[in-house]
């Protein structure tokens, strides 16, 4: 019965989290202030919701909630729903929070009707330590900092098409101007690369540590080499001002896909990597 419970009350944060999205959507076309605020208000009842959750299931386990490929995804929606909220009282840039809530919308909608068997990690809680806890958080913290500077790439390339066709209307008057995008895909992506580093440093010290045997061709190991390897091309070439504008945007955008791509599929394939 409590499971049914809690899988009702995630439905209807869902539903909760879509109608914040409609109503973040007519604030932005429509300049409805009554709009944004009800839609502010609404992500806040979520994110209340989900903290509660978070710490429930925490005092449940023993530990927190982020050593499953199940729990990491509520956690990555949990601080991409934080980070839009702060940056809505802080930045004042609505597409940017639209852009967030989206992203974590859909996190919310794996998290709540992915399958049963998600939840379930061959890892155990016998192999719980500090070690994995920080291996696991700074390669969340990493995949946060890379969601965002996917969004300030996107809002570069439209804003460029904007200035470039002159059809700057009133809904675009809060967007950031292009410098201040570019800055925002390089900041991002300084936090990005060495919590992945970090991240994969930690990673591989755990499992020789805790490991009877692991391989370094693991898929979710190699995928996350070629994600370092990737963004640390991009802000090297950006930095030798070799790749900048839209092309600079654009591969910020292929770079995400490949974060996707890491996050899920290179958790499926991996042999021991069952979280993240």
């Amino acid at each position: 019965m409590t499971d049914i419970t809690m899988a009702r009350l995630h439905e209807g944060m869902v539903v909760l989290y879509a109608i914040s999205l409609v109503l973040y959507f007519l604030d932005f076309f429509y300049q409805n202030k009554r709009a944004e605020k009800y839609g502010f208000y609404l992500v806040s009842i979520v994110w209340v919701l989900q903290s509660i959750f978070l710490v429930l299931y925490m005092m449940e386990t023993n530990r927190f909630p982020i050593l499953t490929l199940f729990e990491g995804i509520y956690f990555y929606a949990w601080l991409l729903i934080t980070l839009s909220l702060v940056l809505h009282l802080t930045y004042k840039v609505k597409i940017l929070v639209f852009s967030l809530n989206i992203i974590g919308f859909v996190m919310m909608m794996i998290h709540t009707f992915a399958p049963v068997q998600l939840e379930r990690s061959p890892v155990g809680e016998n192999l719980v330590s500090e070690l994995l806890f920080i291996h696991v958080t700074f390669a969340i913290i990493s995949y946060v900092a890379f969601s965002l500077s996917f969004v300030f790439s996107v809002l570069y390339q439209l804003l460029y098409r904007l200035l470039k066709k002159k059809k700057w209307t009133i809904q675009w008057r809060n967007l950031p101007s292009l410098d201040q995008t570019e800055k925002g895909m390089t900041i991002s992506m300084i936090i990005g690369i060495p919590s992945l580093l970090l991240s994969l440093i930690l990673g591989m010290q755990w499992a020789y540590l805790s490991l009877d045997s692991f391989s370094l061709f693991d898929m979710k190991i190699v995928g996350s080499f070629i994600l370092l390897i990737f963004y640390s091309v991009i802000l090297y070439r950006h930095h030798k001002n070799a790749l900048l504008g839209t092309q600079y945007a654009w591969a910020h955008i292929y770079a995400f896909l490949v974060v996707l791509l890491n996050f899920f599929l290179g958790s499926r394939l991996s042999e021991f990597h069952f979280w993240l």
